[in-house]
């Protein structure tokens, strides 16, 4: 079994295995790859790149996610226009 290391995800410390990388962080936490904007150390990554960067001790990961939301275009069209993100 890998030796674990701590990193800092959003702000909060958490321990991983040392050879993980961003992509099995991702895939620990249970989020999806398609909405998701990742910085490591402050350099944002490419999705093509979360499976080969591996992560190190002390790496500062800050995962931010893209939620769609809003009223329907039917609800505009009759005078509401308010379009609430959510």
């Amino acid at each position: 079994m890998a030796e674990a290391i701590q990193i800092q995800v959003n702000g909060e410390q958490r321990g991983c295995r040392a050879d993980a990388t961003v992509g099995d962080l991702l895939r620990e936490l249970a989020i999806k790859t398609e909405r998701v904007a990742v910085e490591v150390n402050l350099e944002i990554m490419d999705r093509k790149d979360f499976d080969h960067r591996s992560l190190k001790q002390g790496d500062r990961v800050e995962i931010l996610s893209f939620i769609g939301g809003g009223a329907p275009v039917e609800d505009l069209a009759r005078g509401r226009g308010f379009v609430y993100a959510e």
